[in-house]
C-alpha cells in the first residue's frame, strides 16, 4: 500500500509552496516514494474523521499499512529512516541531521511564523510597529546565527539531508520580506534546495492543486497557513 498523505484543497498559500505538506512531498520524492494525496477543504479538516488523525485539525497527515502520523517533521523523519537519501548512514551523521531537523522546526521557524502573523493579522493595531521591529531583530538573530554556521558549505553538515529539507522550507517562508536577502550564503543555500529536481517535482504537484482550484472556484483566501 503506498502511503497516502492530506493537502488543503484550495491552500492559503496560493501556490507558493509554503504548505506543510510541501515538506512531506519533498522527501517523498527525495526518497522516490510514490504516494497519493487526499485534498481536505477547510470544513473537512474539522470533522470527527480528520481529527482522529491529526487532533488539531490540521494538514499535513500521513496514512500507510495501519499507521497513521502527523505534524510535518515527524513524518519526514518516518520517510528519511525507512530509505536512502535523506539521512546519513553513519550514526553519529544520522543524529547531527535530526538535531537540524529539531532546530529548523524548534529553533528557527517559530519567530519566522510569528513574524508572518503579525504582516497578516496585526497590521491595523497600534503597536504594531514596535512588535515588528522586535520579532524582526529576532528572525535577524537566527539568521545571523544560522549563515555564520553555514558559512560557504552547501549543507548544514556534509550532503543534503533531512536537516537541510526542513531548513529550506522553513526559510522560504522569508520570501518577499528582504530578510533572506541579507545573508548571501543563506539565500543561495535556499537556491541550491530549490534546485534539486525533487523539490521542484514537489513544487508543481503541489501547485497544480492551487492551479486547479483556482480553475474552478477563483483564487484561494489569504490567511497564512
Amino acid at each position: 500500500m503506498i502511503p497516502v498523505i492530506t493537502a488543503f484543497e484550495r491552500s492559503p498559500d496560493r501556490g507558493r509552496g509554503l504548505a506543510r505538506d510541501m515538506r512531506v512531498r519533498w522527501a517523498l520524492e527525495e526518497a522516490g516514494q510514490p504516494y497519493q494525496v487526499r485534498l481536505l477543504s477547510f470544513d473537512r479538516m474539522k470533522t470527527p474523521a480528520h481529527l482522529a488523525l491529526h487532533p488539531f485539525g490540521q494538514i499535513p497527515t500521513w496514512e500507510q499499512d495501519g499507521l497513521a502520523l502527523f505534524e510535518s517533521g515527524a513524518i519526514v523523519l518516518h520517510i528519511a529512516g525507512r530509505g536512502a537519501g535523506l539521512l546519513p548512514e553513519d550514526p553519529d551523521g544520522r543524529a547531527r541531521a535530526i538535531a537540524w531537523m529539531f532546530a529548523a522546526l524548534n529553533t528557527v521557524e517559530p519567530p519566522i511564523v510569528e513574524l508572518s502573523m503579525i504582516r497578516l493579522f496585526e497590521r491595523d493595531a497600534h503597536w504594531y510597529a514596535q512588535r515588528l521591529q522586535v520579532v524582526e531583530t529576532r528572525v535577524r538573530q537566527r539568521l545571523a546565527q544560522l549563515s555564520a554556521y553555514l558559512g560557504d558549505a552547501d549543507w548544514l553538515d556534509g550532503g543534503f539531508s533531512a536537516g537541510d529539507l526542513l531548513m529550506v522550507t522553513v526559510l522560504l517562508r522569508l520570501e518577499g520580506t528582504g530578510l533572506l536577502e541579507e545573508h548571501p550564503p543563506l539565500e543561495a543555500y535556499v537556491a541550491r534546495g530549490r534546485a534539486r529536481p525533487a523539490f521542484m517535482r514537489a513544487f508543481e504537484a503541489q501547485r497544480a492543486v492551487f492551479l486547479e482550484a483556482q480553475g474552478a472556484s477563483g483564487p484561494p483566501p489569504a490567511p497564512a497557513t
